[in-house]
């Protein structure tokens, strides 16, 4: 059984950093106005500690589909060595983090039990 692509609504990129490490926030930083300054996306609120199915501290960019040719590429290109957890967004968040997603970097541990299916 296949999912059709038009089943995607909205993209989401977790980016992670270290909120002990000056160097990994301004790394984060850095990335966040860059992109801020070229694409038209949602920034979510910087999370110093987990929140959700995340196990670290990250913000995120929420980002409809027309956004990704650009973006996606732009973040791989510029994530200076951070952690990006991507994925779309299809009404089936269990999936979309877990089955669906992509990662740049490090693949970190989700806390499934929170997600809905």
């Amino acid at each position: 059984m296949s999912i059709e692509t038009s089943a995607i609504t909205d993209y989401h990129a977790h980016v992670y950093y270290d909120p002990t490490d000056d160097a990994s926030r301004a790394k984060a930083a850095a990335l966040r106005a860059a992109v801020e300054e070229r694409f038209t996306v949602r920034m979510g609120r910087w999370h110093d500690v987990p929140v959700g199915p995340h196990p670290g501290a990250m913000y995120q960019i929420a980002f409809a589909p027309d956004q990704f040719p650009g973006l996606v590429p732009f973040i791989m290109l510029n994530r200076d060595g951070l952690t990006v957890l991507l994925h779309p967004e299809t009404g089936k968040a269990k999936d979309d983090h877990l089955k669906h997603a992509v990662w740049m970097g490090e693949v970190l541990p989700l806390d499934a039990s929170v997600l809905k299916t």
